[in-house]
């Protein structure tokens, strides 16, 4: 993966990804490429719905960059067809050096940011002017091995105050997709099946 700067602050703005080969070659494995799937966008518009945001993506990280398998957006109240969505929100790819899910995945930890301007490493980031996303949060979809693979995120045009509960939501829901990821059943009672 190419690291991106940003030329005024020289703050690494995408970070190094050591485990890109073996991410590429564990989701050809599964059997996930760069397509969407319904039952991922039907995820992401329930994730969105339990974490309170306008936006919410399955965002699995190949080679390539990033791909949003899932992907929910206010504007049509529907998954937008594969490309964008009218460029009112995001379409479903996007460069490594565009948005926070990148660090997510190198970091193999949640993150959550409720005013993004708020954190100089993340301020420039180009969906701040691209998409106008003020608030993100997400956490790894992780495989067996502790593999990141993906994120389940929301993103919002405004900040937003997710406190512990959309944390512990957030984490939740990523634990909920790896398992869908890997062809499991979804356990009863599920941590999600409340929200």
């Amino acid at each position: 993966m190419p690291m991106s700067y940003d030329p005024v602050t020289h703050l690494l703005l995408t970070p190094e990804d050591a485990d890109a080969p073996r991410r590429v070659e564990r989701l050809r494995e599964l059997g996930v490429g760069r397509e969407p799937r319904p039952e991922f966008d039907a995820f992401a518009r329930r994730l969105a719905a339990a974490c309170g945001a306008p936006f919410a993506m399955v965002n699995l990280i190949d080679g390539r960059g990033q791909y949003f398998a899932g992907l929910y957006t206010p504007e049509t109240d529907r998954p937008p067809t594969p490309g964008n969505d009218g460029g009112t929100g995001p379409g479903r790819v996007m460069d490594l050096d565009h948005g926070y899910c990148p660090h997510v995945v190198v970091r193999r930890r949640a993150l959550v940011l409720e005013d993004v301007r708020d954190y100089s490493r993340f301020a420039g980031n180009p969906v701040v002017d691209a998409l106008g996303i003020r608030a993100y949060m997400g956490a790894p979809i992780t495989d067996h091995s502790g593999m990141a693979l993906g994120t389940v995120c929301v993103m919002a045009r405004e900040p937003m105050s997710w406190g512990r509960r959309g944390l512990e939501t957030i984490k939740a829901m990523a634990a909920e997709m790896a398992v869908t990821l890997r062809g499991e059943p979804r356990p009863a009672g599920s941590a999600t099946a409340g929200h």
